[in-house]
């Protein structure tokens, strides 16, 4: 019985293993994703994340389903399979295994992109709002002016790794309390100053401030609480 567990344990990992090699090889830079859609008259953009998230924001143009959705059969059938096909979610998860499986299904081309509609957004890509950001740039430079040392934590309420992000965070805001201002910017909400700050490439993005100088911008998690400790202890 061990024996058959273990040999179950290996094929699944090796399962996974190919899978994400597979998958990797769809996903592209924004610059290939962007110049691709830009030549095409009428692109085929998939929205890969789930309606709600769909519903506040997404590409001009997209249409939203996944793997998931009740319908997706009818969806792909409306589908130009000798034409591309281009997909994104709020990373690289959904949409990936999205292309990964109009290539088995046939098309010709499929196409992920690299760190999803943070990248596309983040990088000041054109973009539907269903209201105005929260925050403005304006608002936000006033912010970085006006305090010695702020750390901005930008991401998205979907992402998981921003999740994961909020813990870290307030015990931070307890150790410092008044001596670091500490700015949360979701994409739900403030959509557009991340868009005017043309620096976001995956969620979440931390950036520290200090004197009005970045001294550091780290994409993903890391190790945060020790890199903060390690800026502010060297200041």
């Amino acid at each position: 019985m061990k024996n058959k567990i273990n040999i179950l344990a290996l094929t699944v990992l090796f399962t996974i293993s190919g899978f994400s090699q597979n998958k990797s090889a769809n996903t592209v830079s924004l610059e290939v994703f962007y110049s691709k859609i830009q030549a095409e008259k009428k692109p085929q953009i998939i929205d890969a994340r789930g309606p709600d998230e769909f519903a506040l924001n997404h590409l001009n143009g997209a249409v939203n389903f996944n793997l998931e959705s009740k319908d997706y059969a009818e969806q792909i059938a409306k589908l130009d399979k000798s034409k591309p096909v281009f997909t994104y979610s709020i990373g690289a998860g959904r949409s990936v295994w999205l292309a990964d499986d109009l290539l088995k299904k046939g098309f010709k081309e499929a196409y992920s992109l690299e760190g999803g509609i943070a990248n596309w957004i983040g990088n000041g890509k054109p973009f539907y709002a269903n209201s105005k950001s929260k925050l403005t740039l304006a608002e936000y430079n006033k912010i970085i002016a006006d305090n010695k040392t702020v750390l901005v934590d930008i991401g998205s309420k979907y992402c998981g790794a921003c999740i994961k992000v909020k813990p870290v965070l307030e015990t931070i805001r307890t150790q410092y309390g008044d001596n670091l201002k500490i700015v949360e910017i979701d994409l739900e909400t403030s959509p557009q100053v991340i868009a005017d700050l043309k620096t976001v490439k995956v969620f979440p993005t931390l950036i520290l401030y200090q004197n009005g100088k970045i001294v550091f911008k780290k994409d993903g998690l890391g190790d945060l609480k020790n890199d903060v400790d390690a800026a502010l202890a060297s200041k």
